[in-house]
């Protein structure tokens, strides 16, 4: 991310900056964080509860997102308390946080492409969804999307171990991805290789915007109602992966600003926070949760507990 010197300059920020201010924006992200983390936890408590969103492949990657988000929200709160309290611990500790944060983040794009590519055979490939799509495919294919995503940061941690020194990895820091990346060309590294993998996933989704819409196209009556449907999702889903590139891209540009103004950097960090790393989040709740009839019916219902009734005529929403 930032600079080769991260954690120092943390320091240096947070002790510096004003305790109005720091209390201020501690205050602020509680208020965007625990609203969602609520939101989150209703869903999987909704997901949870109901037989048909446990077997169904799309309701099953939907859960999964959201078990991504909320640990990502949840440990990310952390770190930001204890950052914004100074206070500080030993780097062989922050590893471990660090590199979870960076595999639930990097999960959140392969999850958003694994769930394009279900609503692609749904729609595209009627015939053989059935047989595609299948709740123990839709769990390995869970499994590849953990294994793939702790590459990155197994890479990483490896490296660091390897190269830095005894000094550097006894040192008392703050808990931020930085700390895993000291070396330039390492950055370097670890940046294009995100790039280039949000870019495959670019193609995969395109591809599956472009085929859902030449079906909605040459479709009729409820077969076009559901590809017009699929096609919005779609489009939401494309949302989340510019989000999420914007996410990996932010770091570079608050390294820019940080030689130049301290104080806009601070600002210009805190603000990509809120918007890109937590704000982005509601994205997916948006896209099944309140889009889908059927998983929103059975949410209202344990929002008012119990208190109204879901009727079996409910209306499966691509």
């Amino acid at each position: 991310m930032a600079s080769q010197n991260g954690s120092g300059y943390e320091q240096i920020q947070l002790i510096q900056a004003d305790p109005v201010r720091r209390n201020i924006s501690v205050a602020l992200t509680q208020v965007f964080v625990w609203p969602f983390v609520y939101i989150i936890l209703l869903m999987l408590l909704t997901f949870s509860r109901k037989e048909t969103f446990r077997t169904e492949t799309r309701y099953i990657l939907f859960g999964h997102s959201l078990l991504v988000d909320l640990i990502f929200l949840c440990v990310t709160d952390i770190v930001v308390v204890l950052s914004y309290n100074v206070i500080v611990i030993p780097l062989r500790f922050c590893i471990p946080i660090c590199m979870l944060i960076g595999t639930v983040t990097a999960c959140a794009p392969l999850t958003i492409v694994a769930m394009c590519v279900e609503r692609y055979v749904a729609i595209c490939l009627p015939l053989r969804h059935h047989a595609i799509s299948t709740s123990r495919r839709a769990l390995i294919v869970i499994l590849m999307i953990w294994i793939l995503s702790s590459i990155n940061p197994f890479v990483d941690m490896f490296i660091l171990i390897s190269t830095a020194s005894r000094e550097y990895m006894s040192q008392l820091t703050h808990c931020h991805y930085e700390i895993m990346v000291p070396v330039k060309i390492h950055q370097f590294g670890r940046a294009l290789f995100y790039i280039v993998g949000l870019g495959v996933i670019l193609i995969v989704e395109v591809f599956c915007y472009v085929m859902i819409y030449l079906a909605a196209s040459a479709a009729s009556g409820d077969n076009k109602k559901s590809a017009s449907k699929g096609q919005r999702t779609i489009s939401l889903h494309l949302l989340q992966l510019v989000l999420c590139t914007v996410e990996v891209i932010c770091p570079y540009i608050e390294a820019v600003i940080m030689q130049y103004d301290i104080n806009i950097y601070l600002i210009v960090r805190y603000v990509n926070f809120l918007a890109f790393s937590i704000t982005s989040r509601a994205v997916s709740p948006l896209v099944y949760g309140f889009r889908d009839e059927k998983f929103y019916t059975a949410l209202i219902y344990y929002i008012k507990c119990k208190n109204n009734t879901i009727s079996s005529d409910t209306v499966k929403q691509s």
